[in-house]
């Protein structure tokens, strides 16, 4: 930890004004955010189409001619999954609604991260700085906490029946959480330490 002499630190503290104490707070809020987000967005899981059987199948009619006909499964594709692209709950962590996590295309870099994050609002409630991260995709809760569902119902989109009464949740804010928590002491150190350090150089 770097050690600073209490002359030196009070030039520091005449210096400064509420103003770059903002500012360097909100940096730091909005740092903790993108690590928050990096693991929240690696640990949210992305749907993927069923594991369905053959799609299509040769079909020889009366008068001998053989067409290929779909199966079963192959309607069930054609109806629910054709076109289906994974990722909504995904880009749900850099979206303001459903409708623009659903209608993004590609998965989430550390870039568009730090890009949702310039436009994002650091919120001041006395000594507490906060940012708000929430997922508008409306399953979210469901995935993060677990649901639970009727063993024995039918699922067109599946082409199955429910076995299971109960998903586990995936906790993947919740987990994300608690590591960023864990490391929050001694990165905000580091960063005073550094901050501070800059501000008395300049003086120097």
């Amino acid at each position: 930890m770097m050690a600073v002499k209490y002359k030196e630190f009070e030039q520091f503290v005449q210096k400064v004004s509420q103003a770059d104490v903002d500012a360097f707070i909100t940096a730091c809020v909005k740092e903790l955010a993108a690590r928050l987000l990096a693991k929240v967005v690696k640990r949210t899981p992305v749907g993927r189409p069923p594991n369905l059987g053959d799609r299509t199948e040769k079909v020889t009619g009366a008068s001998g001619k053989t067409r290929v006909m779909l199966t079963k499964d192959g309607e069930i594709y054609q109806k629910y999954w054709s076109g289906y692209r994974g990722g909504t709950l995904r880009r749900g962590w850099i979206s303001q609604s459903e409708s623009e996590a659903e209608s993004s295309k590609g998965g989430v870099s550390a870039a568009d991260i730090q890009n949702y994050l310039a436009g994002a609002t650091v919120i001041r409630m006395g000594d507490v700085y906060r940012i708000e991260i929430i997922n508008p995709v409306s399953y979210a809760e469901y995935v993060e906490y677990g649901h639970r569902q009727k063993p024995g119902k039918y699922v067109p989109a599946l082409g199955k029946k429910l076995k299971k009464a109960w998903v586990p949740g995936r906790f993947m804010m919740t987990i994300s959480v608690a590591e960023v928590e864990a490391i929050k002491p001694k990165l905000l150190q580091k960063r005073l330490d550094e901050w501070v350090k800059k501000e008395l150089e300049e003086d120097a």
